[in-house]
């Protein structure tokens, strides 16, 4: 099982993120945070890389970068979440779940008032 946790914000859908590692995050570095929308993260991130480049070389360049790169895996949820409080999404639940939809389930199950979101008006009566 793993954890996810739900955001909420008034007119939108919840976003749910999921506790732990990231892969994503690992390998894609900024430009997956700038796919899940945490563009100050992302900006941030390429600033560092940058910097890095710049004024580093050699052996002392890699080890960086490689820090660099694994601290995205071990924080790339955790900055996604942050974004998500940047704007304006509210922690609403922690869920357990096997992945995402049924962490999603979970959450609507809870959250009845949340399904509005997903349907278009009258499909729900």
């Amino acid at each position: 099982m793993k954890f996810w946790t739900c955001f909420v914000r008034d007119g939108s859908a919840p976003v749910l993120v999921r506790e732990g590692f990231s892969w994503g995050a690992l390998i894609f570095g900024p430009i997956w945070l700038a796919v899940h929308n945490a563009w100050v993260p992302a900006a941030l991130v390429l600033a560092a890389s940058i910097l890095i480049g710049a004024l580093t070389s050699g052996p002392t360049q890699s080890a960086l970068l490689l820090a660099l790169v694994l601290w995205l895996g071990f924080t790339g949820n955790d900055l996604r979440r942050w974004s998500l409080r940047l704007r304006g999404f509210v922690l609403q639940e922690v869920v357990s779940a096997r992945n995402a939809t049924e962490a999603l389930g979970v959450m609507l199950e809870r959250r009845p008032d949340l399904t509005s979101r997903f349907l278009p008006p009258g499909v729900l009566r």
